[in-house]
């Protein structure tokens, strides 16, 4: 293994101008800092312990000040580490906050040995924020809510939501939130406090008008759902569903709840942004507000209701933004949308529209950020190369296109049952994206960030881990518009396979399967785990949940009326399904549990049938 003191400054983000001078400069663990009293809080926030009084026994210095040649953004700084002092350089403290985290990486790949370098860096967006699924079973623990802050915070991201249907605690809606150990306004206020400390904007987000069938469960709320009736069919784009989903838009109740939702969330955070969601309202017309959407018009009877919840959120001080799917299927309706309103334009593809939403949403002189994925829920282990593609076209276009915004989603869909090593990764590789734009990622540099390992492997693993299925991801993907083959979209092949039924066929042949079995092995017998242990404890679940999804798939093509192989593979999935109850709880509150595992019920269920 490489020594961490040979190799080129491996940081995440990478920084736009690096230049190594050939010198070394000796450090202690201790600082004094120096310079712009402005802004040495903010080194001393960074840097923490590393920084001491200048007693007599600190004897190295970084100077903070004003960037002599004005660097014309505030969060762009310049690092200079020379043989006699460290010197950071910006406009605004939030810029030397920045070279603060990058000296601070730097100090955890060379310690007491630093090569002298100059760094000059900005960010490709402005904005560089992280949308994490609170409402698909999993509410983390505050715990690890707090310490993902502070990695996020390392990787120079600015920009937090927690994506919420209906685990907040409302009062006066325990209904909605009992048993799923929901967020509370408390809880809010030092999340809020947290991320102001290290330099990240907490924003709130409701989603105001779709995906409520939480809320539609219960007796009370039933009657504002469009669709009404449990078993009550409607289409989603090729899919036929059944049962309520978004609010009839034309109930005046619906508004009034929103309002009462808002008005309680809202003053528990310090941003003036809110997320009011609003997304795949697919059901609207199809229920109650029929007649209303063949009078108007689909996108009339939309934008109406997304305009008054966007009232409530001004009249709350706050400026709303939205998922602009619904919209940007009406472009003609774009100029219609209050002038303050932020499109959030979403794929998680790596043939994502982004450059399409983006000149539709600039013509229309409206904000839009780009939002890609993490590609982390349903998949086992991940998606490599569609996350990578989806992360890297979300930047481009953004750039290209103007987009103030970079929000990476990280969704969890169908139980929320990927491990947190698979999200932090992809996260990681977000993050890069978010600040340096098109440039070289290396996964070497989230091993040692994101992982704290410094073997430099893990990232690179986690990512040949995430295409083990790739192959069949194509042959069970669908020729696009243009004729060109599209791999299995929004899930991969182990987890498309797990949950099909054992008698019902699909894509690929035994060896096919054979051959995803024979690389987990491999990737097995690799794994670099001189980790922290429920990262260990985390990623060896994986491996083991997508061995035996593998298996599962090759036996129920080569021996599918043998009753033994159905017995030994239910007994596995029993034994996966005890040890993800034990793996949630490190990370994430019991709310919610008995949900994510139901599936992994059907699994077993369905194997014993035989």
């Amino acid at each position: 293994m490489t020594a961490l003191l040979d190799l080129h400054p491996l940081l995440l983000p990478a920084p736009k101008a690096i230049l190594l001078v050939g010198e070394w400069r000796d450090v202690p663990h201790v600082f004094g800092i120096h310079g712009h009293p402005d802004y040495l809080p903010a080194v001393a926030r960074v840097l923490g312990d590393r920084v001491g009084s200048d007693d007599g026994e600190v004897d190295a210095q970084i100077i903070c000040g004003v960037a002599i040649e004005p660097l014309k953004n505030p969060e762009a700084y310049r690092l200079t580490v020379s043989p006699s002092r460290i010197l950071i350089e910006a406009d605004d403290a939030r810029g030397i906050a920045y070279g603060a985290r990058t000296l601070s990486q730097l100090l955890k790949q060379y310690g007491r040995r630093l090569p002298c370098v100059r760094i000059q860096d900005r960010p490709a967006f402005p904005i560089r924020g992280v949308m994490l699924d609170i409402s698909r079973d999993r509410v983390p623990t505050m715990a690890h809510l707090l310490a993902t802050v502070e990695r996020l915070a390392s990787f120079k991201i600015n920009h937090l939501q927690l994506y919420t249907e209906h685990t907040y605690a409302y009062i006066g809606h325990e209904d909605a939130w009992r048993g799923w150990s929901p967020i509370t306004p408390d809880e809010i206020r030092t999340l809020d406090a947290h991320c102001r400390s290290h330099g990240i904007e907490l924003a709130a987000n409701q989603n105001c008008f779709g995906h409520l069938e939480r809320w539609f469960a219960h007796p009370r709320y039933a009657p504002l759902a469009e669709i009404q009736g449990q078993d009550t069919p409607w289409t989603f784009d090729d899919s036929v569903l059944k049962g309520p989903f978004s609010l009839c838009p034309g109930d005046p109740r619906s508004i009034a709840l929103i309002d009462d939702l808002l008005s309680q969330l809202a003053p528990c955070f310090t941003s003036p942004l809110i997320n009011i969601g609003c997304d795949e309202t697919y059901d609207l017309g199809q229920g109650r507000s029929r007649a209303e959407v063949e009078r108007r018009g689909r996108a009339d009877v939309y934008l109406g209701f997304v305009e008054q919840v966007c009232a409530i959120a001004r009249r709350l001080g706050k400026r709303p933004m939205f998922w602009a799917d619904i919209a940007l299927h009406h472009p003609e309706a774009l100029g219609r949308l209050p002038e303050d309103l932020i499109g959030l334009a979403w794929d998680y593809e790596a043939h994502g529209r982004f450059e399409t939403w983006c000149e539709q949403f600039r013509t229309a002189g409206r904000e839009v950020w780009v939002c890609p994925g993490t590609s982390g829920w349903r998949s086992i282990v991940g998606r490599t190369g569609p996350r990578r593609g989806n992360l890297l076209a979300a930047a481009r276009a953004g750039i290209a296109g103007g987009a103030r915004g970079y929000l990476v989603t990280s969704w969890g869909d169908h139980g929320h049952r990927q491990q947190w090593p698979i999200e932090l990764n992809a996260l990681a590789e977000a993050a890069h994206r978010a600040w340096s734009g098109e440039a070289t990622y290396d996964p070497r540099a989230t091993s040692l960030h994101a992982f704290d390992d410094a073997s430099l492997a893990l990232g690179g693993w986690l990512d040949e881990l995430g295409d083990v299925d790739a192959p069949l991801r194509l042959l069970g993907g669908k020729d696009g518009p243009d004729g060109v083959r599209r791999p299995l979209g929004n899930r991969s092949a182990l987890y498309q396979d797990l949950h099909m039924p054992w008698d019902k066929p699909w894509v690929g042949e035994a060896a096919d399967w054979r051959s995803v079995e024979d690389r987990l092995a491999k990737l097995f017998d690799s794994a670099p785990l001189d980790i922290a242990h429920e990262l260990t404890a985390e990623i060896m679940h994986t491996l083991e949940e997508a061995s035996k999804t593998a298996r599962r798939a090759t036996m129920r093509r080569t021996s599918p009326t043998d009753p033994a192989w159905r017995r030994t593979l239910a007994e596995s999935f029993r034994r996966l399904t005890a040890r993800h109850r034990e793996l949630w709880l490190v990370r994430s509150r019991p709310g919610g549990l008995d949900d994510s595992v139901r599936a992994y019920d059907e699994i077993v269920a369905d194997l014993e049938r035989g």
